[in-house]
């Protein structure tokens, strides 16, 4: 059997930059880790996190570092001994007793030396020398020559994660080191070199395909490989002259995987062991969880254009999904249940799939084993984005070792339903004004996304599909990013216009929308130390890494709520507009479900603590925006929306039963008088469908748009429809009851409210910073009561939810604004 010996601890770091002063000959270092958490575990620089100290950071992305450690070891002459490194960040010299043994340039992939002719009885040194990414990157570009990159630094140089060089959500941490563990392998006679398992359905029944090529080590032998899943085993014999096999086990009617919110997920254990054929030794093995489900991504043409409609086990789905990116800047750090805590907290909100955008990693497997848990599908992104790459050597041999490394890795995970090709180069290219940069014939990554990923793909991975790029419209002869085809970005929304534009585009998917907001309050406070705080302060100021990017969030407020006059006005209406904006986008798109057939948000998690179009920010506290999203993305929806003039209640099912209910619905004050009414007694949305019903005529048309409300029901489900905005809306100040009550975990804050409320939400971490509340956006009628869940271990009195701070609504803003000065500076 392989015998694999950690080489995970006794390291130390050495900075090769002499003008560094004040920094010891070597510190303690974690492997798998960093440069940063070294210094920083060692006290040697301040968090980059807090206030602007990222910028008293840049020095260490532009030094040379070397790691050091040394590990015991016995040199055998029947074995082969191999350095095995999972990932290296990024362009590292590897050195063993003095000898060079191998240099890297992929943070992506991983590495295999064979070290047999070097090691040493006892004592064994190994140094990893890391150079600056940046020196690096001035090289390629003399190589390569310019390529336009739409963020800072030469991510599109190399194969290191394209957004440690900043983006306009991160900050510019640019990191060296052995990001992921590293290991002395021993063996003999013979390993698993690669294994590539598939697992798809064959009618009724499972088909697992096995794909393994061998690596051995003198004599040649022969083997057997004996493989078993769900109580059916297979052996099949490899010659000595033998260096692959190919094999397919059938499971009689497996249960389905299917995502969380239509089934269940069940797994089956494969495993696969090499053994030697006539002293029956175990070699080798490998083990990995199965899911078995039919997957196909529909492209066809149709009367809208062409769709972008993704089947799983035959059901053509409606994609509730957002945006992932990693989620910290020193991706050691995320640690297995961080990973899962996160993916729970998208599954909560109603999430059913994440894509792994391509300026990112490719996730550790933690996180795809998650997914695969909790039926979270995945998009996959290859890792391309924002920038013109080259086509070239070294850079184009390191694409395809890193494809080939991550595709036979994660193809058994049921949850991974997509390779894309790329993020928005073929929309730069046709869109952004590279065409006349980009000199005649010079490669700027198309012939990666169109010959070599997908050739790569279906060599692989046959099973999965792959699409170019998002957005694509699926043929270089169509705009990239048109309404009738393939996936759409919507980012003129937000960059340029209001929220209500969403309105404008029916995509046959949108894998990119968004809107930004600050992270929560209690976030804030604990990364920026500004007094007083403002959106302009110095700290405020620096955690937002969009262009324009806090003028844009007052912009968006126009026409919807009013200026904010102070900081915490700012925090909230900025917050509730983002939730709002999206929940406006989202609403609109699955009301069109037999057109559009996705709303992947940009985006649900932060890296650190940021302004930004997050759900979920750094700390895991939720801001609105998750909240809007678990309504929107509610398997059953009940919205009001525009259509033929009039308006329309649209339910939307997205469950597998039909939805057959009475819909009743009222034209009121805002005071509670009814003003008209109707009932239908069955409205029936079969499912997967989205029904619409015509409100009558004398509930569209307002006496007073100003006064009065349209509210719809359906069972439990509810709308409503405003004629004017909040700052032309005649909201009251709040006039309410808060009682408190102790429960298991935390307590129960009944809120009554005592004249209209609109999008009631209680800020809970302004009680405590680690309270979570579980309902937020509530609007309630006069004489109405919300029974806010809040868990936290501080004791909980009714005087702690004031009015203004801890329970916020569009009331007291409306209000707010009519009453106070404007105080608050705004733009520098």
């Amino acid at each position: 059997m392989i015998e694999k010996t950690a080489l995970n601890s006794g390291w130390t770091l050495s900075c090769n930059d002499t003008a560094k002063p004040g920094l010891p000959a070597a510190i303690a270092a974690t492997v798998p880790g960093c440069v940063h958490l070294d210094l920083l575990a060692s006290r040697l620089i301040p968090d980059p996190y807090i206030d602007v100290n990222e910028i008293t950071n840049d020095w260490i992305g532009k030094s040379d570092w070397t790691y050091r450690c040394s590990f015991e070891a016995m040199p055998d002459d029947a074995r082969v001994q191999e350095l095995v490194f999972d990932g290296l960040d990024t362009v590292a010299v590897i050195s063993l007793n003095g000898e060079e043994i191998g240099r890297t340039f992929n943070m992506h992939r991983s590495y295999r030396l064979d070290v047999s002719a070097l090691l040493k009885a006892g004592a064994n040194e190994l140094t990893v020398t890391f150079r600056s990414a940046y020196a690096y990157g001035a090289e390629m570009e003399k190589h390569y020559g310019y390529r336009p990159n739409n963020y800072p630094g030469p991510g599109n140089l190399m194969r290191k994660m394209a957004c440690n060089f900043g983006w306009d959500w991160g900050p510019t941490l640019v990191t060296a080191g052995l990001w992921k563990p590293v290991r002395l392998e021993s063996w003999d006679r013979a390993r698993l070199a690669e294994t590539r398992v598939s697992a798809k359905l064959a009618g009724g029944d499972g088909l697992v395909k096995v794909d393994a090529r061998l690596a051995r080590h003198g004599d040649k032998t022969p083997l057997r490989v004996v493989a078993a899943i769900g109580g059916v085993t297979k052996t099949v014999a490899i010659e000595p002259e033998k260096d692959a096999v190919s094999f397919e086990l059938a499971l009689p009617s497996p249960q389905l995987w299917w995502p969380h919110h239509l089934g269940a997920q069940p797994l089956y254990p494969l495993t696969v062991r090499l053994i030697d054929d006539i002293s029956d030794d175990l070699l080798d093995g490998f083990e990995r969880e199965l899911g078995f489900r039919s997957l196909r991504l529909d492209t066809s043409a149709d009367e809208h254009g062409s769709a972008f409609t993704f089947v799983i086990n035959d059901v053509p789905l409606f994609i509730c999904g957002a945006n992932w990116i990693p989620d910290d800047c020193f991706p050691p750090r995320v640690t297995a249940e961080r990973y899962a805590a996160r993916i729970e907290e998208a599954k909560a909100a109603n999430i059913h799939m994440l894509r792994v955008w391509g300026g990112g990693i490719f996730e550790v497997d933690e996180f795809y084993e998650a997914c695969d848990r909790m039926g979270m599908l995945v998009w996959q992104d290859f890792l391309f984005a924002c920038a013109a790459y080259p086509e070239e050597e070294p850079l184009r041999s390191e694409v395809e070792a890193e494809v080939r490394d991550n595709v036979v890795r994660l193809m058994p995970h049921a949850s991974l339903v997509l390779w894309n090709g790329n993020n928005e180069n073929i929309w730069g290219f046709d869109e952004w004004g590279w065409r006349p940069i980009i000199k005649a014939g010079e490669s700027w990554g198309l012939g990666y996304y169109l010959d070599l990923l997908p050739k790569l793909s279906a060599e692989l991975d046959p099973d999965r599909p792959y699409y170019p790029g998002s957005p694509y419209s699926g043929s270089m002869e169509i705009e990239p990013n048109a309404d009738g085809h393939g996936c759409k970005h919507i980012w003129d929304v937000w960059n340029d216009v209001g929220y209500e534009v969403y309105r404008n585009y029916i995509p046959r998917f949108c894998s990119e929308f968004g809107w930004q907001a600050p992270a929560a309050w209690a976030t804030i406070e604990e990364s920026v130390h500004d007094a007083p705080l403002t959106p302009q302060s110095n700290g405020v100021f620096h955690h937002q890494k969009a262009t324009e990017g806090n003028d844009k969030l007052i912009r968006g407020l126009s026409g919807h709520l009013p200026e904010p006059r102070t900081m915490d006005d700012w925090h909230f209406a900025t917050q509730l507009n983002q939730a709002r904006a999206i929940r406006f986008g989202v609403e609109h798109m699955r009301s069109h479900r037999n057109i559009c057939k996705g709303a992947v948000v940009w985006q649900f998690n932060d890296c650190w603590p940021v302004t930004s179009w997050a759900a979920l920010d750094s700390a895991g506290r939720r801001k609105p925006l998750w909240y809007a999203l678990k309504a929107a993305y509610d398997p059953r929806l009940l919205t009001i929306q525009p259509r033929g003039g009039g308006l329309a209640a649209v339910a939307v099912n997205e469950r597998t039963l039909f939805w057959r209910a009475k819909i009743s619905g009222k034209r009121m004050k805002l005071d509670g008088t009814v003003l008209a009414e109707f009932e239908f007694w069955r409205l029936l949305c079969d499912r997967f469908e989205a029904k619409e019903f015509p409100l009558p005529e004398e509930i569209v048309i307002p006496d007073l748009p100003k006064d009065e409300v349209i509210v719809v029901q359906m069972l439990d489900r509810r709308a409503f429809h405003y004629f004017v905005e909040d700052i032309e809306l005649n909201l009251q100040a709040p006039r309410l009851t808060v009682d408190v009550v102790g429960i298991d975990g935390g307590y129960e804050v009944k809120v009554t409210a005592q004249n209209f409320l609109k999008d009631l939400c209680l800020m809970a971490d302004r009680l405590n910073p680690e309270a979570v509340v579980d309902s937020m956006l509530v609007t309630l009628l006069p004489g109405e009561s919300h029974v806010f869940l809040v868990r936290t271990a501080r004791t909980i009195e009714a005087s702690d939810i004031t009015v203004g701070t801890v329970l916020r609504s569009a009331n007291d803003l409306v209000v707010g604004s009519r009453q106070l000065p404007l105080t608050l500076t705004l733009s520098p």
